[in-house]
């Protein structure tokens, strides 16, 4: 594994006009802790289904997702990032999970917005509530629960949630379970909530990952927080580092797929994020491999030379924002996808399209740091392969265990600097 040189960003100060009292006080940070990026809600003709409704009108929407980095105070963060339309929120409410939809006692917080307790979200843009004091530990799972009162077209998803998703009749968002009534869905898609942040001391930061389907966790068992980045910010969270997982199922890095191009998605997933100071850039294996199979059966191949100038340009996006970038490399995959549509993802020549990009990644100096997923997942007696115990049994995406391998195997030295441990956030429930 390369290891290259790590500098801290530098820090723009602006100095503000303050009383004496208030100079001496530290100010507080807001954090992204968890995050789920948006997709364009596809054709009902595309490969896989989209697994949500096409319209929601006078339901609730309750999902549970699990922070990284605790704090006192928490806001969320809705998105109709695809939408042609305004979007009305009708209430919200956030609380600690329980079992299923449940919530734990004493913890249901109102959500407002801008002081109000329903808004409306203009097409295209996300909408952010204020600030509710609800003291959270490191690692807590969260529900959100949110009202759409009006006939609500849904086009804006994230479509591997990992989790259930629970959409019941009326206005429930008060209602300590909703799974247990008359004409309530389940989907594993996430519908409107993109990020949770919590309030940090000052100094915090966050690291973001963006990926495609191995990221995303498209193997990983359901409901267990066990992706790669699930392991990940379960080794920082002492650190008081976040992590936040932008991986897109079918992501690409220069084209669009299940999701816009990592490139232009990548100010809004990542770099906008707050507390944001690395990245982890796992991508490319199906801008190898989608051309010629049923995803893309028209699309050419991209060059070595195109896919690393996309992650050029992913560099030079990053430092303009003083954010450090950390590449791994894209772990094998011979034999993907058998008894599928997509049986012919792998070829021999993509792998060597693969190992080429994977060779640059090591040599090319482009990064702060390189992380070799390679020859972490890989089975030392067949090196095309994943090695068997790591494998979901689809020869692509890593298990449980593999996942935990990953992330287990990364030098956390590498991530961060400057930052001491400190003791994990113990929440108070008032």
């Amino acid at each position: 594994m390369q290891r290259l040189s790590i500098f801290p960003a530098a820090l723009l100060s602006l100095a503000l006009s303050v009383s004496p009292a208030h100079a001496a006080e530290p100010p507080q940070a807001w954090l992204a802790s968890w995050t789920a990026s948006p997709q364009a809600v596809w054709r009902t003709d595309f490969l896989f289904p989209s697994n949500v409704p096409a319209v929601l009108q006078a339901q609730t929407v309750r999902q549970v997702a699990r922070l990284s980095v605790g704090g006192p105070r928490v806001r969320i963060v809705l998105s109709n990032a695809y939408g042609k339309a305004p979007l009305r929120i009708g209430a919200a409410t956030v609380a600690l999970a329980a079992s299923g939809s449940a919530i734990q006692p004493g913890s249901l917080r109102t959500l407002t917005f801008s002081g109000q307790p329903s808004a409306s979200m203009a097409p295209g843009a996300p909408l952010v509530s204020d600030p509710v004091e609800l003291s959270v530990p490191d690692l807590a799972r969260l529900t959100v629960s949110i009202h759409l009162p009006q006939a609500s077209p849904v086009s804006t998803f994230h479509w591997d949630g990992r989790e259930t998703t629970w959409i019941a009749p009326l206005d429930q968002t008060q209602a300590a379970r909703i799974d247990d009534g008359p004409g309530v869905q389940a989907t594993t898609a996430r519908l409107l909530l993109t990020a949770i942040q919590v309030e940090a001391a000052p100094g915090a930061q966050t690291v973001a990952i963006l990926g495609d389907s191995i990221t995303d966790g498209a193997s990983a068992s359901m409901g267990m927080d066990a992706r790669w980045p699930d392991f990940l910010a379960e080794r920082l969270a002492p650190h008081g580092v976040a992590v936040v997982n932008a991986g897109i199922s079918g992501g690409r890095l220069l084209s669009d797929g299940m999701g816009d191009n990592a490139i232009a998605r990548f100010e809004r997933d990542v770099l906008a994020q707050p507390g944001v100071r690395t990245v982890i850039v796992l991508l490319g294996i199906n801008d190898i491999s989608w051309p010629g199979t049923a995803f893309a059966p028209r699309e050419k191949r991209p060059t070595l030379e195109a896919l690393t100038n996309g992650y050029a340009q992913l560099v030079a996006q990053a430092r303009s924002r003083g954010v450090r970038v950390i590449a791994a490399t894209l772990t094998p995959f011979a034999g993907a996808l058998p008894g599928t549509p997509l049986s012919n993802y792998y070829q021999l020549d993509k792998d060597a399209l693969r190992q080429q990009l994977n060779a640059w990644i090591r040599a090319s100096g482009t990064f702060d740091a390189v992380l070799d997923f390679d020859a972490l997942a890989r089975d030392p007696a067949h090196p095309l392969r994943l090695l068997p115990d790591y494998d979901s049994g689809d020869h692509l995406h890593p298990g449980d265990a593999g996942n935990r391998a990953l992330a287990e195997g990364i030098d956390l030295s590498l991530l961060f600097t400057n930052q001491s441990p400190r003791p994990a956030y113990k929440a108070v429930l008032k």
